[in-house]
């Protein structure tokens, strides 16, 4: 083992962007289809623009962060830096939940659509084929995942553009534009709960932060780089979300909730359109897959490198390549749980730590900022406090809406951390405990 090699900031600012879409994949529009229109009651407009008000205010505060700290370990690194080191790695360990599983649903989509195009071959078959296909190409290197996701990412923009092209000369007249925006029979509360879920397609931007040590110029280059994503990735699922709306106004029956956005297709352009879809699908997931596992080996090397997970076998960088090698195999190992587990259930994994993450990296703009370095000018309060409150807010609702299941998979994945922890450095749990208690005892004096 070499711990002394490192990565090599080599990517540009658009490569940094479309490894960032890459890993949102504007065709996961279509791969959640079903969950998202079912869990929103088909007010995806309304679901998307709400979930893109939440996303709006953390991408700010993650710009803000990438700032303050280049680092490639993502929100983990943010809150450990600003608020404290334990409160980080629950946070880093709830954003494994988050990376660890967008590769195992990279693999699950492929295998439904997969399947569904091709009947006779068994859904495992091409799992584990892809599975196998994203290990490879992420074994040689940041630069070439960046560029060969830079086309895959162009041919699934062009075919939602054909898309909407298509809806939108289906449209004879249209008696009522701002229907999509105006209905007031579904409760805003099912759009809340449908937003909850669609965040999940805004996932992405903050995957970038996590390729700061391989960024030229990170400091400048990722925040600009999330602020573009943002922008594009808005107009990508808004538009057809309008414009299917206006099209279909009324309830759709799927016959399958998981591959509805292959019915919702061959709907509007016929089997013709099914089959460019199914093409594009496989480009669209394979890119996503090989940026979900870029990102995802690169928080574990900087939880190995700072000992929280075993250094030897995740701090480790291989000396030709410049990957951590031995942590994309990890995770290819992990993403085989595609064969045993649901979509929808791994979307929900996703969504905890995502929004886990996103609600403490706006606290930590307040704690680095407005608390420790004391920026409280009017401009400060609402720059270092407002904004990110409002973020942590907003987040913190949609995280009161994910389901029952969700919260308790992810509290029970909390746990595991607070007890591998204490495993690893029982010191340091003694040293937090130690802390509260004798802060319990000053206050308690203090108290006339």
């Amino acid at each position: 083992m070499n711990v002394q090699v490192k990565l090599t900031p080599t990517l540009s600012l658009f490569q940094i962007v479309f490894l960032g879409l890459a890993w949102m994949t504007p065709m996961i529009y279509f791969s959640i289809y079903g969950i998202a229109y079912e869990s929103s009651a088909g007010m995806l407009t309304q679901a998307y623009l709400t979930a893109f008000v939440a996303i709006m205010f953390t991408a700010y505060s993650y710009g803000q962060m990438s700032k303050a700290h280049s680092s490639s370990g993502s929100a983990y690194s943010y809150v450990k830096k600003s608020i404290h080191p334990y409160l980080g790695f629950l946070v880093g360990w709830a954003l494994l939940l988050d990376y660890l599983f967008s590769p195992i649903i990279a693999c699950l989509t492929f295998g439904i659509y997969m399947h569904a195009q091709f009947p006779a071959i068994p859904s495992y078959l091409w799992m584990i084929g892809i599975n196998l296909l994203i290990t490879l190409v992420n074994l040689r290197g940041a630069s070439f995942s960046a560029n060969l996701s830079k086309w895959f990412v162009l041919i699934q923009m062009g075919f939602i553009a054909l898309f909407c092209t298509l809806l939108y000369r289906d449209l004879t007249s249209i008696s009522e534009p701002l229907a999509p925006l105006l209905q007031h029979e579904i409760p805003f509360t099912t759009i809340l709960t449908g937003a909850s879920m669609i965040c999940f397609s805004f996932l992405g931007f903050d995957s970038i932060t996590t390729m700061s040590e391989e960024t030229k110029n990170a400091s400048k280059t990722i925040p600009r780089a999330i602020a573009i994503i943002i922008g594009i990735a808005i107009v990508l699922y808004v538009v057809p979300s309008y414009l299917t709306q206006l099209a279909f106004p009324n309830p759709i029956p799927f016959a399958n909730i998981d591959s509805a956005g292959l019915e919702i297709v061959k709907m509007v352009g016929g089997a013709m359109l099914g089959s460019v879809f199914i093409i594009v699908l496989l480009f669209a997931i394979f890119t996503q897959g090989i940026s979900s596992v870029s990102s995802v080996s690169r928080l574990l090397l900087v939880m190995g490198r700072e000992s929280i997970l075993p250094e030897r076998i995740f701090g480790y960088v291989h000396p030709k390549l410049k990957t951590p090698a031995v942590n994309i195999l990890v995770v290819g190992m992990v993403s085989m749980l595609a064969l045993v587990i649901r979509l929808d259930t791994a979307i929900k994994f996703v969504n905890f730590g995502a929004l886990t993450a996103f609600f403490f990296v706006n606290l930590s703009v307040i704690g680095h900022f407005y608390i420790k370095e004391r920026n409280r000018t009017v401009k400060g309060t609402l720059t270092y406090f407002v904004l990110p409150g409002a973020g942590a807010c907003v987040i913190g609702y949609l995280f009161l809406l994910l389901s029952k299941d969700a919260l308790i998979m992810g509290l029970v994945w909390l746990l595991i951390g607070v007890l591998y922890q204490a495993y690893r450095n029982p010191d340091t749990l003694k040293l937090i405990l130690q802390r509260n208690k004798s802060y319990s005892i000053e206050k308690s004096k203090s108290t006339p």
